[in-house]
């Protein structure tokens, strides 16, 4: 990591393979939540999507694996998100975050980190921030 670190710059960034019916019915098992809307297309269909989409948390945690890889899990200090849009299938995902702000805090230097998922098209499908401590 670098040593001197100022606002703008980007500490995560990492690219996912598109997602497969594979992968959503996988995360499924893992997860447990076996809602159709993720697996069934026909249930998808009937609900007025075009198929099912990718579980939001399965995004979250692909950002939380960006996160994690570029900072160890014991500098982490905060980490939070709200979701923006559905994730289709197909969708190859990155995952960004750069820096917003550099403190102090509890006898340490921090940087509070703007975070992103973005789809292939450059639609946000998440957005969140970080809190790190450098």
């Amino acid at each position: 990591m670098k040593t001197e670190v100022a606002v703008g710059d980007r500490m995560v960034h990492k690219q996912f393979p598109a997602i497969s019916r594979h992968q959503l019915a996988l995360y499924c098992g893992a997860s447990g939540d076996h809602n159709p809307i993720h697996v069934d297309i026909d249930f998808a269909k009937a609900s007025g999507f075009p198929d099912v989409f990718t579980h939001g948390m399965l995004v979250m945690g692909y950002l939380g694996q960006a996160l994690s890889d570029a900072f160890a899990p014991s500098r982490i200090r905060a980490f939070s998100t709200r979701f923006a849009a559905i994730t289709q299938l197909g969708a190859e995902l990155t995952c960004e975050g750069t820096v917003a702000e550099i403190f102090e805090a509890g006898g340490e230097r921090r940087a509070r980190l703007a975070l992103t998922t973005r789809d292939q098209n450059g639609e946000v499908k998440l957005a969140g921030e970080a809190v790190v401590a450098l």
